[in-house]
């Protein structure tokens, strides 16, 4: 009983430890032109594996990259990463991803996240709103590998398409749904 009490505080330690200082060195590691870069090369790497991704983002109003998010729990957990939106493919604002969570989770992994906002109410809602939460406002669909197979650009109903790529870690399913949007300043 000692042993599994000790194992459990050291894991629960371990997992505080990772994400306190992932999250904070993400957070304050992204410059603009870091930012600028990163999402730029993390679209070009989505729409070279992705055709589907591509054909989306040539009909999307405005798209929100974000290259790297990380995320680290032990029954408590929480994702941090900072992104940009472009419009008309042009860097126009800056904006930050924030998930918290609770229940069965262990470990630690980063991601990264394409959201194509497809209709003028989900651009509308992401410029007027103090924040956006995914699963709260516009319709978005997170396309996964069967999804994709089945999605065209003549099938498009939806406000907004997310598209989560470059899993790395080791920690049980990924989600952006319960994740807040925000805008920051750069």
């Amino acid at each position: 009983m000692m042993k599994s009490r000790r194992a459990f505080l050291a894991l629960l330690l371990a997992a505080g430890m990772v994400l306190s200082v992932g999250l904070t060195d993400r957070a304050r590691a992204a410059t603009a032109e870091d930012l600028n870069r990163d999402s730029t090369q993390a679209l070009n790497n989505l729409y070279t594996t992705n055709a589907t991704a591509k054909a989306i983002g040539k009909q999307a109003r405005a798209i929100l990259v974000f290259p790297n998010i990380v995320k680290a729990g032990l029954v408590f957990g929480g994702a941090y990463g900072e992104g940009v939106l472009r419009k008309n493919g042009r860097v126009v604002d800056y904006y930050n991803s924030v998930t918290g969570s609770w229940g069965l989770q262990a470990g630690a992994q980063s991601y990264g996240y394409v959201v194509f906002l497809m209709t003028k109410k989900a651009v509308d809602y992401l410029d007027k709103s103090s924040g956006w939460e995914i699963g709260v406002g516009p319709t978005v669909v997170v396309v996964d590998a069967g999804a994709a197979k089945n999605l065209s650009t003549s099938t498009l109903k939806d406000d907004a398409y997310a598209f989560i790529f470059n899993q790395q870690g080791l920690m049980a399913g990924v989600s952006i749904e319960g994740s807040k949007i925000s805008k920051i300043k750069r």
